[in-house]
């Protein structure tokens, strides 16, 4: 039979190993020492999406229609993208993207406002430290890129400016 002290022992010998069962039969004595599951959490960064183009020839199917309103905005918003009138406003780190001070608070900017180099356009959270970004340029914000509390990458256009 085991003593009380050798089976204290045995369990701390289970839990400071990587042994996650312990089966011991002694004198017709069964002893089981289980560990508890422990479930670790793991935070792992979100990966951008990636995107394939598609040949001319062959014409996307898509099984619901916000789906396919969503394909037909894309070349609507590729071709503001490239026109020479617009500013863009980059991310100048990688972060997540707040369009307002606080959750009870409305956003900095809207489309349709006016905004000059001083005005704050939105707030870049990296390391826990949040970075207030200025529009850069004076005009109207045309379109805003991305969505509230997205993770933006260093570079990514985030505001489209129409310059006066």
């Amino acid at each position: 039979m085991l003593k009380l002290s050798e089976i204290k022992e045995l369990i701390q010998l289970v839990d400071q190993t990587s042994v996650h069962e312990l089966d011991i039969e002694l004198e017709g004595t069964h002893l089981t020492i289980r560990k508890a599951n422990k479930t670790e959490v793991v935070a792992a960064p979100s990966v951008p999406a990636q995107f394939v183009q598609v040949p001319q020839q062959a014409a996307p199917q898509f099984q619901n229609p916000a789906a396919a309103a969503e394909a037909a905005q894309q070349p609507a918003a590729e071709a503001k993208a490239a026109d020479p009138n617009l500013h863009k406003i980059v991310s100048p780190m990688v972060g997540t993207f707040y369009r307002s001070p606080s959750p009870e608070k409305g956003p900095f900017v809207n489309v349709g406002d006016k905004v000059n180099e001083k005005t704050v356009v939105c707030i870049l959270e990296a390391m826990k430290l949040m970075n207030e970004l200025e529009a850069e340029v004076k005009g109207e914000i045309v379109e805003i890129l991305v969505e509230n509390g997205q993770l933006v990458e260093y570079g990514q256009p985030l505001f489209l400016v129409k310059t006066e």
